[in-house]
C-alpha cells in the first residue's frame, strides 16, 4: 500500500515539476514565431497585451552587416530590437514602431545575438534580419 501511495506522489510531483519548466525564452502570453536560419531571421508575434520581458536569439551571420525590416504595429508601450555582432558590440538598437528598412553598423561575422525587450507593450512585432549582401 505504501508503495503506491509513493508512486503516485512521485508521479504528482514529477507532473508539478514540469509544468513548471519551459524551453521558450519568453514567458506566457506571447508565442512568436521564429524561423532563424544562417544569414536569415524572421520574428513575429501578434495580439501582444500589456506584456513587459526579453527575449534573446543566437543568429549566425556570415556576413559583416546585416539589412533590418521592421514592421509593427504597437498600440501601447514600447519594442526595443539591439542587434550584437559576434564580438558582442552593438550595432543597431532601435524601436520596433520605427518601421522601415535599416543596415547595422558593421561588425564581426558569426554568432550574432538579436535581443527584443518588451515594455507595457501591446501590439504586433515582426521582424526579418539578414545578411547584407
Amino acid at each position: 500500500m505504501q508503495i503506491g501511495i509513493i508512486r503516485t506522489l512521485t508521479l504528482v510531483l514529477g507532473v508539478l515539476l514540469t509544468a513548471g519548466c519551459s524551453n521558450s525564452p519568453t514567458s506566457p502570453g506571447i508565442q512568436p514565431e521564429v524561423v532563424n536560419n544562417t544569414d536569415s531571421f524572421e520574428y513575429q508575434v501578434s495580439d501582444i497585451l500589456n506584456y513587459s520581458g526579453a527575449a534573446t536569439y543566437a543568429w549566425e551571420n556570415s556576413g559583416t552587416t546585416a539589412n533590418l525590416n521592421l514592421s509593427s504595429a504597437g498600440e501601447a508601450g514600447d519594442a526595443t530590437l539591439t542587434v550584437l555582432d559576434a564580438a558582442a558590440t552593438q550595432v543597431f538598437t532601435g524601436t520596433l514602431s520605427a518601421n522601415g528598412t535599416f543596415v547595422t553598423d558593421t561588425g564581426v561575422a558569426g554568432e550574432w545575438t538579436l535581443r527584443v525587450d518588451y515594455t507595457s507593450f501591446s501590439g504586433t512585432v515582426n521582424f526579418r534580419a539578414e545578411k547584407s549582401t
